[in-house]
């Protein structure tokens, strides 16, 4: 079963994740009172990206942007086999980290900004991230996923604090305002674009699946929270999923770009109040 679920991942993943950046674009339109693109455009963008020239810098820019991707798959496959959620966070943050490479290794200064916004952004997640998975070990004494889903209560009852701040950090991770420094799914912010400035092509391409199937991986760790022993569990997580979603696009049309000194400061500060004092009362308490 395992297998299987990692398998479906690996298929239905990124059509999963074309969609939501299609109804991300048609609700943004939406709010913004303009029509829009189709819901369907996400996907006719990568496509016609595969029929462009690869036009880089230097090979080793292609091969960091392919080890990216290669990195947020194994990701998913672990996490969707039940995996241990400290391995999932590891990966995770190694595949940022390859993109970062490929964007220095352009040289180019557009690039270079981009990457030194990108690790500040990693800088500040990455905390929050390593609190949720502190609380889940609390209230299930394990790392394993697959201890998370059969747990007799959900885990978002003991951990409502790391669930508000792993909500705060997936504006940062989704790259939505007012946290999209390094770069933006829409085309409204600059006119330079940051750490995929020096992409093109399939290599571009690659870059933008790539963020399909992390989305739909950053979607699990909510559902998780959601999660335990009943049939009525997928569907109240899946619900849960769809409204965050709608939630960060809607704060991504009412939010103005932060300096990533703002950015840091108030990541830390919330990881360090909120998901801090909800470990500590919860380990009073467990």
């Amino acid at each position: 079963m395992n297998i299987f679920t990692a398998i479906l991942y690996i298929i239905f993943a990124p059509v999963l994740g074309g969609l939501l950046s299609g109804f991300d674009r048609v609700i943004t339109a939406r709010m913004q009172g303009r029509k829009g693109p189709p819901v369907f455009q996400p996907y006719y963008d990568v496509f016609k990206l595969f029929t462009k020239q690869n036009a880089v810098v230097n090979r080793a820019q292609t091969f960091f942007v392919l080890l990216f991707l290669v990195f947020t798959v194994f990701t998913g496959m672990i996490f969707f086999s039940g995996g241990d959620i400290l391995l999932v966070i590891f990966a995770l943050t190694l595949a940022a980290i390859f993109l970062v490479i490929s964007a220095y290794s352009t040289n180019s200064p557009y690039s270079a900004i981009g990457a030194e916004r990108e690790l500040a952004q990693i800088m500040s997640y990455e905390p929050m991230v390593f609190f949720t998975a502190v609380g889940f070990y609390i209230v299930n004494r394990s790392f394993i996923i697959n201890d998370f889903l059969i747990a007799e209560i959900p885990t978002i009852l003991y951990i409502p604090g790391v669930f508000v701040g792993f909500i705060f950090i997936l504006t940062i991770k989704f790259r939505k305002s007012p946290f999209d420094l390094s770069t933006s799914h829409h085309g409204h912010q600059e006119l330079v674009k940051g750490i995929t400035t020096e992409f093109s092509g399939p290599a571009l391409a690659f870059v933008e699946i790539s963020h399909w199937y992390e989305n739909i991986l950053l979607l699990g760790f909510v559902y998780i929270f959601f999660s335990w022993n009943s049939i009525f569990s997928p569907f109240v997580a899946i619900s849960v999923c769809i409204f965050v979603y709608f939630l960060e696009i809607l704060i991504d049309n009412i939010s103005a770009r932060v300096k990533w000194k703002l950015m840091l400061q108030i990541s830390w500060i919330l990881a360090a109040t909120i998901a801090f004092i909800n470990l500590f009362l919860l380990n009073l308490i467990l």
